[in-house]
């Protein structure tokens, strides 16, 4: 527990926007299946207004093959559509637009999912080109502006007739329910930017399938545009696969998304990622989400809410077995905080806090899904890196998790990745210690006596695991470690609520800087019984006041 296994850094960069904080409860889009896609359309005649391009040859290896051919050429930026019509296109007018979820693309089968498309808008304005796979073909989905419904003065009306589509979405029937057109589990829309519901029904957090020079100063970050996709149902499986081409100034790539429909939603994603240009930070399996405030930090009186985030922590299973909790801050500055590791077995952005009145907030941030990230293979060595980004509003994603190798991208490499996201209310593979669940900070020092300015009270819960099995009479110990300073008043107690194992250490922490140091200070803490360690390890980066 030396506190080696990461570093942080402070950098500048500009907020990322949560420009789809509402859109995806809003829209469906597209058309229906036609003889391409029935045995016998004959006895299904309206499945034939689908309008389809030619069919042309298709398998993952072929895709593989555009990537690398296109990597070997100069970047071409994707066309901009009717610029000044799109501009026009803002969240109130995009949300005007509707689809008749009667042309939805496999209405009718095969397989339970059909799929809805996104209109173009001034937040989402690149076009995807869009296809349907089937028996080893492809054929475009052309795009139609018949398929939307929108008010008769409409801008989206002045679109060109070939506009296209900015993303799509997969719809279902739940909870007994035989209507799907109100239900979806996936969406892809905006760059590479994907998101699914977890088993509480609700969206959250984000992925992408890379990030690019991310947090790095004099470096202008980059996520990938999804440029094409190939959506292939499977009616004997409980979901359906997405292929999509990748394309931006450093890479092209072809990516495989084999989408499970379980108690949340699993994906099996497969990347060839062909490099363009040198890349100073190369962010794969890149999460996203929004991290406000928390019961740990919250300005005075900055909001009614108690608690406001997407997610609550970072956890890692690192390579050598170590659990890691990283509660998330809303910093100063921009801050970079690196997890060094080698073949990482897991890790992800987590929603620990589950109980509504820690929110009071009908979007339900209590239901939001954790995003869980498992390597397939051997990853090598590299880092989880964690991005935090100041905000002062919940419309902002000012988080990033991603894995950064250690080895340096250049051009001409090709990397091939293969990794699981499990869409959950909880990791897939939580730890049998006991977990973090709670980091409270306070003034530090005694009640009734004077409390220095440089002195800060932490109280730090832990829930479950081998916590639950002490005897009576028996105390954990808090091992504690910091980069500076140094701890007083440590002790630990079961927390006085009948929970079964749920204990907390306090600690008062005493800095050792400069009263003008804009240091963080790193933190870690875990509990144990002589040699045995009963929980996860607590990494808190604090920012002195």
């Amino acid at each position: 527990m030396s506190g080696k296994s990461f570093e942080s850094e402070s950098v500048g960069l500009c907020r990322h926007r949560r420009d789809v904080l509402k859109a995806l409860t809003a829209f469906g889009l597209l058309s229906q299946s036609s003889a391409f896609l029935r045995a016998d359309p004959a006895k299904n005649p309206s499945q034939l207004g689908l309008r389809l391009g030619p069919a042309e040859p298709f398998s993952f290896t072929l895709l593989k093959d555009l990537a690398r051919r296109r990597a070997a050429a100069p970047y071409s930026p994707p066309p901009e559509i009717d610029p000044d019509i799109i501009a026009q296109l803002g969240y109130d007018a995009w949300g005007e637009i509707s689809f008749d979820m009667d042309h939805a693309l496999f209405a009718e089968g095969p397989g339970r999912f059909p799929v809805s498309f996104f209109p173009l808008g001034n937040f989402f304005h690149k076009s995807v080109a869009m296809h349907v796979v089937a028996n080893g073909t492809a054929r475009e989905i052309l795009y139609d502006p018949s398929y939307f419904q929108m008010p008769a003065d409409s801008p989206a009306r002045r679109l060109s007739p070939n506009a296209g589509f900015a993303g799509l979405r997969i719809q279902e029937a739940r909870d007994g329910a035989l209507d799907w057109r109100h239900n979806d589990w996936v969406a892809f829309l905006g760059a590479s930017y994907f998101r699914a519901i977890g088993a509480l029904h609700q969206y959250g957090l984000s992925a992408r399938a890379a990030a690019l020079d991310v947090a790095v100063a004099g470096h202008a970050e980059e996520f990938p545009d999804f440029t094409g996709f190939f959506i292939e149902q499977d009616e004997t499986r409980d979901g359906l696969t997405i292929y999509a081409l990748l394309e931006s100034p450093s890479l092209t790539g072809a990516c495989r998304f084999v989408l499970t429909r379980d108690k949340g939603v699993t994906m099996h994603v497969d990347q060839t990622l062909s490099i363009r240009k040198p890349v100073t930070r190369f962010g794969l399996a890149p999460l996203t989400s929004m991290f406000w405030f928390s019961e740990t930090v919250k300005p005075t009186a900055v909001d009614w809410r108690p608690e406001v985030h997407d997610s609550d922590g970072l956890a890692i299973f690192t390579g050598n077995g170590e659990h890691l909790w990283r509660p998330l801050n809303n910093p100063p500055r921009t801050m970079v905080s690196s997890f060094i590791d080698q073949h990482p077995r897991g890790f992800g952005l987590l929603q620990r806090d589950r109980i509504f009145d820690h929110y009071l907030d009908g979007v339900r941030y209590d239901l939001r899904p954790s995003l869980w990230v498992e390597p397939l293979g051997e990853w090598g060595k590299g880092a989880v890196q964690l991005v935090e980004i100041p905000t002062n509003d919940e419309i902002h994603d000012n988080i990033v998790v991603m894995w950064v190798p250690e080895q340096p991208m250049t051009a001409g490499t090709e990397l091939n990745l293969a990794y699981k996201l499990y869409w959950q209310a909880d990791e897939p593979f939580p730890s049998p210690l006991a977990r973090c669940i709670a980091t409270r900070l306070g003034n530090g020092g005694q009640p009734g006596q004077p409390r220095p300015k440089s002195i800060r009270k932490f109280m730090v819960e832990f829930l479950g695991g081998p916590l639950k099995d002490l005897l009576p009479g028996e105390k954990p110990e808090a091992v504690l470690w910091a980069s500076r300073g140094g701890f007083s008043y440590i002790f630990t107690e079961a927390v006085p609520d009948d929970v079964p194992g749920h204990w907390r250490a306090q600690f008062d922490f005493t800095d050792s800087a400069p009263a003008d140091t804009n240091d963080p200070v790193e933190m870690r803490l875990y509990l144990k019984t002589g040699n045995k360690v009963l929980s996860e390890t607590w990494a808190f980066q604090y920012h002195p006041f």
